[in-house]
């Protein structure tokens, strides 16, 4: 009797398998699988035609101008959405604010489907666009309510890591759909396909995903007052975190025109109000890729992104947070410059690693946010810290649209000073977190 006792206390308490160190590794709960499931599929969609669709507009008629407008417009209403997406997440529960947000996007898909006129992809992608924003404050919730506090940052990694597969996917086979069937009907081709991948994450997530809290939610307070009482070291990362994105978002509407269509962005140097000794630094290349190779360089892009994450989760758990959020904000600064010099399929692979290198520390500062945020409604302080940041960091995006009508080198300029401006102000104020 005391061997067969002896014999099981040595079964139960033998190491776990391979699979199961891996999944406690990772934190793959069955929440968490779920939530990563969705995010593929949903981002496939989104993937497919998104970074395509300044091109479409420009083919369905549109002025040069309105590419940044719909910049301005996605940074805007990610600030705008934040915030209830937020609130309604500490309010009803991420299980159902993800539905909700999912049923959201889907039907803006529809709309640029179904009337194929510049002023209905504008009008479509205020819905389509919502996803990012919405879903952003229920799935740090997610990650914060399963996983425990000493895994949160290898959690957030481990969601940007998947969240990264559709990016690099999508565009390929978006740009597959654009050479093979054309711009206006490869674009809508892609929606549709968008369409059936959210459907099939719907059922994957209310399949998969246990909302874990449990009894009576806690009133959620207003937006004024989680501003005004966010930490101290939450808002010089905020501060910090506006400049940054000033330097990503002054360009990024005209990337792919950039890249794709350099007629676009040239401008005589007599026209550019640049002094003849800088002639040099001008843009004197001539030679576009297609959207294939675009799509190759984004998915390039997003595999350096893959493979940074899981060793920086790794090292942050186990060190100081602050140095890999330094090293993300100079990833960040110095790739507008690159971009500006590079043209070329092989000298933009190579500025398109770099880009992919500024997610090097971009779950830290997630984690890091967290980490700070009031436990008891940490998905409305998300919320309140990107409505924040969006709305004032929309107005980059504006600008960038007017500025490259009068000279594209100074949208890359202005933004490669942002960049340091922020990366300055984080090196001298910025404080790490408690430690794990």
């Amino acid at each position: 009797m005391r061997g067969e006792r002896g014999a099981r206390l040595t079964r139960s308490d033998s190491p776990p398998g391979l699979l199961a160190r891996v999944r406690h590794f990772f934190g793959l709960e069955q929440s968490i699988i779920g939530l990563l499931v969705m995010v593929v599929l949903v981002g496939m969609g989104e993937r497919l035609a998104e970074r395509f669709v300044p091109v479409y507009l420009i083919a369905l008629g549109a002025s040069a101008v309105v590419p940044g407008l719909l910049n301005a417009l996605d940074t805007l209403l990610s600030a705008l959405y934040s915030f209830p997406g937020g609130w309604l997440t500490s309010r009803i529960g991420y299980k159902r604010a993800l539905l909700i947000f999912n049923l959201v996007a889907l039907f803006g898909y529809a709309v640029v489907i179904v009337i194929p006129i510049w002023p209905a992809v504008i009008a479509g992608s205020v819905f389509f666009l919502s996803w990012t924003a919405l879903s952003l404050p229920a799935t740090m919730e997610l990650v914060s309510s399963v996983l425990p506090k000493h895994k949160h940052t290898m959690g957030v990694s481990v969601h940007s890591l998947v969240r990264r597969i559709p990016m690099a996917l999508g565009p390929v086979l978006g740009g597959i759909f654009i050479d093979t069937w054309g711009i206006e009907t490869g674009v809508r081709m892609a929606f549709g396909l968008a369409i059936v991948f959210g459907l099939v994450a719907l059922v994957a997530q209310q399949t998969m995903i246990v909302e874990k809290t449990c009894g009576e939610r806690k009133p959620v307070p207003g937006f004024y007052r989680l501003v005004t009482t966010m930490p101290g070291r939450l808002r010089d990362l905020l501060v910090s975190d506006i400049l940054v994105r000033f330097c990503e978002q002054l360009p990024y509407a005209y990337i792919a025109i950039w890249a794709m269509c350099p007629d676009q962005g040239m401008v005589p140097l007599a026209a550019s109000g640049l002094p003849l000794e800088f002639a040099f630094i001008g843009p004197v290349f001539s030679d576009g890729v297609t959207a294939v190779q675009f799509g190759l360089l984004t998915g390039i892009e997003m595999l350096t992104a893959l493979l940074v994450y899981i060793p920086v989760a790794w090292l942050v758990d186990r060190s100081r947070k602050k140095p890999f959020v330094v090293i993300t904000f100079i990833n960040f600064t110095l790739f507008p410059l690159a971009l500006w010099q590079a043209r070329g399929f092989f000298l933009l692979t190579l500025v398109f690693i770099l880009r992919g290198l500024k997610e090097f520390g971009e779950p830290t500062r997630k984690a890091l946010i967290m980490e700070l945020a009031p436990p008891e409604h940490k998905a409305a302080s998300f919320g309140a810290y990107y409505l924040v940041r969006d709305t004032v960091v929309s107005v980059a995006a504006l600008a960038g649209a007017f500025l490259w009508q009068t000279n594209p080198d100074l949208v890359f300029l202005l933004a490669t000073c942002f960049g340091a401006a922020g990366t300055v102000w984080f090196m001298i104020r910025g404080r790490d977190g408690q430690s794990p």
